[in-house]
């Protein structure tokens, strides 16, 4: 059993295997040919361009599902930034479980870190003031959780995990509800007084009947600045240590300013859903002689 920094170990396991057996199916027919069963080597795992690495320890739980005697060293750390030719890590081991392991490695890595950097890149773009960035549920199908991780890592922070964590009252359950006011009603009259109600608005009309019918948190969704700014101001004169939450069409052009009407979250779903993969490579260093 292991943790990747409160990804749980056995669930990552069960999602190794799955993606292994979808790569490796019955075999490497290509490793198995050409490469001696007891042939050793050195790999190294760089960078081909600068970003922001995650993904180290997801790496090493692959390199020990495929063989536990593979060696894996990281050399830099989780979450630290790099540069193009940074050499992210080391394994040594059995040539043939190197090779079979090479591309789930490289496509996980590949992944994170671009969540990673792309994350990264909005929260420099908002530093020293106070808000958050955080990511949404627009993640790609069985990863959810380790692109979580991945903005976290790159300094972001996480919103619901799923549809069962939290409610979120959105433009479609407001139609179906027959308005603001109903829908919150409807939630408060069948959940817990412990459970916060978040109610998505989208103009100045919806959001004064969200503050009289009782949310708790607030997401102006896709906000012109000015009336962002008159929203913020109005829910901080009727609670002033509410949350509010801004979203839709968030861009580095756009999101310190957003960020400067007062908003504590921007929700980004672009951070995961468009991040483009970082480019990693995996060599190995030099032929081994073959264990005898």
């Amino acid at each position: 059993m292991f943790e990747v920094n409160g990804v749980n170990g056995g669930s990552l396991r069960e999602s190794i295997r799955r993606w292994l057996d979808e790569d490796v199916g019955t075999g490497d027919v290509t490793t198995m040919t050409t490469v001696p069963a007891n042939h050793e080597s050195d790999a190294v795992i760089h960078a081909k361009q600068p970003g922001v690495v995650a993904g180290l320890p997801v790496a090493k739980a692959v390199f020990a599902e495929v063989d536990p005697g593979l060696v894996f060293v990281p050399l830099v750390p989780e979450g630290g930034r790099i540069e193009r030719g940074t050499v992210l890590a080391t394994v040594t081991g059995n040539t043939r479980a190197i090779l079979i392991a090479e591309r789930l490695v490289l496509n996980l890595l590949q992944r994170l870190s671009g969540v990673a950097t792309t994350t990264r890149a909005f929260v420099d773009a908002v530093e020293g003031l106070p808000v958050r960035i955080s990511d949404t549920r627009k993640t790609t199908p069985g990863l959810r959780v380790l692109e979580k991780y991945a903005v976290r890592v790159g300094g972001g922070h996480s919103h619901r995990f799923g549809l069962y964590d939290a409610v979120l009252i959105k433009d479609n359950h407001i139609k179906a509800a027959g308005g603001v006011a109903r829908a919150i009603g409807a939630a408060k009259a069948q959940l817990s007084h412990t459970m916060k109600i978040e109610v998505e608005v989208e103009t100045l009309e919806q959001l004064d009947e969200a503050l009289e019918a009782g949310a708790d948190i607030f997401l102006l969704d896709n906000m012109p600045i000015d009336v962002m700014r008159e929203a913020v101001r109005r829910i901080r004169s009727v609670l002033p240590h509410a949350v509010v939450e801004a979203s839709g069409s968030v861009t580095l052009d756009n999101v310190r300013e957003i960020a400067e009407t007062g908003v504590d979250v921007i929700s980004i779903g672009r951070i995961t859903h468009s991040a483009p993969a970082l480019d990693i490579s995996l060599d190995l260093s030099g032929r081994k002689e073959a264990v005898k």
